[in-house]
């Protein structure tokens, strides 16, 4: 029985870390990323430290078209993917009407169609042979809007609800889908998102306890896992029963960078 992940955003963060992960289980790899350099590095890494094949693509998912094209790709390689982990994603920071659309598209092309796509391709195989494992990244950002990240937040709003749908109609077919929720997470999305100063990212987890969180949850066919108790009792208990306004006045502040 193989046991063979496909990680996408596995050049650092929690993508590399879930890629670790699964290396030290004894699975083997495809890493995607844009940075095939830094793929080249981390992959010699895992071969030595675990005795595991890795195998790496170089790939823009962010790009129309990118998801077909890394199915294309795999199948080259004539691997069959038990495991999809869909970990590719990144935000921003400013009011929406005053930032570039072309930035916010690549984000809505990077966080939701990339992942909806390799979720439909690869999903068919796992159907076939009865059994995969599906991991989605979210977001707890995904609970609720996100004034200063409003696409960002939506993004991952889509996450949370197209992999809980998912993993609904999959029962009874082997195959599971999980979705990964974390709270705040100190890795180098912050730099990328223009995210320094902002209060809600002054304390964050550490991307291999997030990482370690997901893959558990994956492991066990869990619906959904968040890596922080007080966020999830925030979220579940007490939210619903805030006003909307305060709501998003609550949110509005946490991204506020400090002065």
């Amino acid at each position: 029985m193989t046991n063979t992940a496909l990680v996408t955003g596995a050049s650092a963060g929690i993508g590399e870390e879930l890629a670790k992960v699964h290396a030290e289980n004894g699975g083997d790899l495809i890493l995607v990323a844009r940075r095939k350099e830094r793929l080249e590095e981390i992959a010699e890494e895992l071969r030595a430290e675990h005795g595991v094949q890795v195998q790496v693509i170089a790939a823009d998912l962010a790009k129309p078209g990118a998801a077909e094209q890394l199915m294309a790709d795999v199948g080259a390689l004539g691997v069959s993917v038990d495991v999809l982990i869909n970990n590719a994603g990144f935000g921003g920071h400013g009011k929406f009407h005053e930032s570039g659309l072309e930035r916010d598209q690549r984000m809505m092309q990077l966080n939701m169609v990339a992942l909806t796509e390799l979720s439909y391709y690869f999903a068919q195989g796992m159907v076939e042979r009865g059994e995969g494992k599906i991991l989605n990244v979210g977001s707890t950002a995904g609970f609720l809007p996100g004034p200063l990240q409003a696409v960002y937040y939506a993004s991952k709003a889509y996450v949370n609800s197209f992999s809980q749908a998912m993993a609904n109609e999959l029962e009874g077919t082997g195959v599971t889908v999980t979705v990964l929720c974390p709270g705040p997470v100190i890795t180098e999305f912050q730099e990328a998102a223009d995210l320094g100063g902002v209060k809600g990212f002054e304390l964050g987890a550490d991307a291999r306890s997030v990482a370690e969180c997901g893959y558990r949850a994956m492991e066990k066919g869990e619906l959904l896992a968040i890596n922080d108790p007080k966020i999830s009792v925030l979220l579940k208990g007490l939210l619903p029963f805030v006003p909307r306004k305060s709501v998003l006045w609550l949110s509005r502040k946490t991204m506020e960078k400090s002065s």
